[in-house]
């Protein structure tokens, strides 16, 4: 219902775009990084804590409160149970409204460096591979490394709080190289 209501209002709203565009603005707005955005903007981290304090131990509960995956799911199931209560009419435009600044941040920003990249590349009769160079840190906080590799070359490297992350900033790394961005 997420993607419904995200895709219903870029379609109306934004009738020149092409489908692709579409598309793209679509993936990021519901993408599991807004979704995290968005729930830490509605302060469901706290609300976790409120209801969890006596059956998750504190420490555990801090962790989780601002741990990007769980305050996610947490929004997800959180529309989930607003949509059994309420139905999807009922719900529609608070999603909208909720995510109204990830549809900002989509539509002025770049927000997909590999998609870019590998485009770019397709054009050229090349493409690109990533691989993990370096990850550091206790697994529920780590940074890692990653290479853009370019017909087997290493063109470019990022880091990230996460693999996607890291080869996102690769990806960018070498789109400014081809002076694409």
């Amino acid at each position: 219902m997420l993607e419904l209501a995200i895709a219903r209002v870029l379609y109306d709203d934004y009738p020149d775009f092409s489908e692709g565009r579409l598309a793209k603005i679509r993936s990021h707005v519901v993408s599991r990084a807004s979704c995290a955005v968005v729930a830490r903007e509605l302060d469901l981290g706290s609300r976790l804590q409120e209801r969890g304090g006596d059956l998750i131990p504190e420490e555990e509960l801090q962790r989780l409160m601002k741990n990007r995956n769980v305050l996610a799911a947490l929004l997800e199931a959180s529309l989930a149970a607003l949509f059994l209560q309420h139905g999807f009419h009922k719900i529609e435009q608070a999603i909208i409204e909720a995510f109204a600044g990830r549809i900002e941040y989509a539509l002025t920003t770049h927000v997909d460096y590999k998609t870019e990249l590998q485009e770019a590349l397709a054009r050229r009769g090349k493409s690109v591979s990533y691989s993990v160079l370096n990850a550091e840190g206790a697994p529920h906080d780590r940074t890692f490394t990653c290479a853009a590799n370019v017909e087997g070359e290493q063109v470019g490297v990022g880091n990230g709080r996460s693999k996607k992350a890291a080869e996102q900033a690769a990806a960018k790394e070498v789109l400014a190289k081809l002076g694409i961005t």
